[in-house]
């Protein structure tokens, strides 16, 4: 079992940036797949980014180039960084862990919310 706490979010104004921080505990950081999911008012959850134990990372293509994920090991850490925000990015943000091997996303924080006003 992982226990994901999350932090960070807000309300900021089209173009500026903010980071989300998720702090893991309980399985081994090690062999768990992190991300960051989000939720649109009245529309589907959405995947945003990925990260692999060793840093390999993935990203909808519609915050490539504006998201960062990023995670710290040794703190059981993950980070999204989000630069350039826009009025499209308004939403519930999750932080969610995936074991190596499984096929969905099985761990989950909160949820924080982002709004960016336009």
């Amino acid at each position: 079992q992982v226990q994901l706490v999350q932090s960070g979010g807000g309300l900021v104004q089209a173009g500026e940036s903010l980071r989300l921080s998720c702090a893991a505990s309980g399985r081994p950081f090690s062999t768990t797949i992190m991300g960051w999911f989000r939720r649109a008012p009245g529309q589907e959850r959405e995947f945003v980014a990925s990260i692999t134990y060793g840093g390999s990372t993935r990203y909808v293509d519609s915050v490539k180039g504006r998201f960062s994920i990023s995670r710290d090991n040794a703190k059981n850490m993950v980070y999204l960084q989000m630069n350039s925000l826009k009025a499209e990015d308004t939403a519930v943000y999750y932080c969610a862990g995936r074991p190596i091997g499984a096929p969905d996303y099985s761990y989950w924080g909160q949820g924080t919310q982002v709004t960016v006003s336009s």
